[in-house]
């Protein structure tokens, strides 16, 4: 408890932080035209709201996947989640570009859970030799449906609006256009309560049967999870890589591996580590600002390959 304690204000001050950082000049509307408070409901708000609703659900859903896998180096970004997410919705612009929002989350949750457990079913069938190989087939698979996203894209002359579901950008962020995330928030919530079956799938299948534990049914939870939050941030913001894949390796070496006392804090951390990416973007190049996803890859391939290579001293 002591580290979410400490985890807490930190995410408050970030939060303030993120409210009075933009272009927009907030003295004079607060001073009496209202200007100022319009700017803080309509825009900064939000979008506060935002990235932390989208950190608290991908952070989860890195964790979930990283148990269903059973491996650390996986996430939504390295499993083919996020690029199925994004050909779901690429579908729905092509075809029915006139459904609402929501239900165009929805096709996307569909395909991916479909590049979900396709990744799965795939890492049945090859020998793992090395842990390193999970992230591999991963990455792969993302690449052959981002290949194939991209030539549907082109043909359809699509490709500006792919664009904008990978970027991991908040810039567009207003009251109306984000309440979707809440959607993570509440499946975060559903993770918490069914905690210990995924740490004890993440002990394997066997295991799991052997204490009674429904193991396909706590599988289907973890892939319904994963994929309504990706296909949620995908929908509103754009993808916004590594987050799931760092943050519970970090919480894992500092507090352990038991869900139920450590995914408020991974919750917590997401949160806490998008706000501050996103402060980094708005004000390094002010008044242009990086995407958050942007800042993130660079964060998150750094400590990728510093896992990769840790894992492999310790192993040799």
């Amino acid at each position: 408890m002591k580290p979410l304690l400490i985890a807490i204000p930190v995410i408050l001050l970030l939060a303030v932080i993120s409210v009075l950082t933009g272009v927009g000049s907030l003295a004079s509307g607060l001073g009496g035209d209202g200007r100022g408070w319009l700017l803080i409901v309509e825009s900064r708000v939000p979008r506060t709201l935002a990235l932390m609703l989208a950190g608290t659900g991908l952070a989860v859903a890195g964790t979930i996947m990283q148990m269903l896998a059973r491996n650390r180096f996986v996430e939504p970004s390295t499993a083919g989640t996020a690029e199925s997410a994004a050909l779901g919705m690429l579908l729905t612009m092509i075809f029915a570009p006139a459904l609402p929002v929501a239900a165009k989350m929805a096709v996307a949750a569909l395909t991916a859970l479909a590049g979900t457990a396709l990744f799965l079913k795939i890492l049945r069938q090859i020998p793992l030799r090395s842990v390193l190989m999970v992230p591999l087939v991963g990455i792969m698979l993302g690449g052959v449906i981002s290949a194939i996203t991209t030539f549907v894209a082109y043909r359809y002359d699509m490709m500006q609006s792919m664009g904008a579901w990978i970027s991991g950008d908040f810039s567009g962020v207003l009251r109306g256009r984000y309440e979707l995330l809440w959607i993570a928030l509440v499946l975060t919530l559903i993770a918490y309560v069914t905690a210990a079956r995924f740490t004890v799938i993440g002990m394997g299948e066997e295991i799991a049967r052997n204490v009674g534990l429904d193991y396909n049914k706590v599988v289907t939870l973890g892939l319904g999870i994963v994929s309504m939050v990706t296909a949620t941030v995908v929908a509103t913001v754009g993808m916004v890589p590594f987050l799931g894949l760092i943050v519970p390796n970090v919480i894992s070496l500092v507090v352990g591996d038991n869900l139920r006392r450590t995914l408020p804090l991974i919750a917590a951390t997401g949160a806490g580590l998008v706000l501050a990416c996103d402060i980094v973007g708005r004000v390094i190049i002010a008044p242009y600002e990086i995407p958050v996803g942007t800042v993130m890859g660079v964060i998150g391939s750094v400590v990728f390959l510093y896992l990769l290579l840790s894992r492999r001293a310790h192993a040799g």
